[in-house]
């Protein structure tokens, strides 16, 4: 059973690395969708796939990349589309 999620990262997410590794770490949980980086400096990630990773990825999200500040998290469970990857969008 797939679920999808949109999240919505706030802190100091832009230009430290974290879309991706954001992309890296959906594509070893198996997960697809998008990152992308917002306007006013937070990072929109969409994902889709079993509860289980999709769980595993917000825990990833809460800590961030390597570089980033992670300030708070706005999750919401969104109707699932079709993808086929995981990339980042620019």
């Amino acid at each position: 059973m797939s679920v999808q999620y949109e999240i919505l990262v706030r802190g100091r997410v832009q230009g430290v690395g974290f879309r991706a590794s954001a992309r890296n770490m959906a594509r070893s949980l198996k997960l697809k969708g998008w990152v992308e980086n917002n306007p006013e400096g937070t990072v929109r990630v969409v994902i889709c796939g079993k509860k289980e990773s999709c769980t595993q990825f917000i825990q990833w999200c809460r800590r961030g990349s390597g570089y980033s500040w992670v300030e708070s998290l706005e999750i919401k469970e969104i109707p699932s589309e079709l993808f086929t990857s995981f990339s980042i969008r620019y």
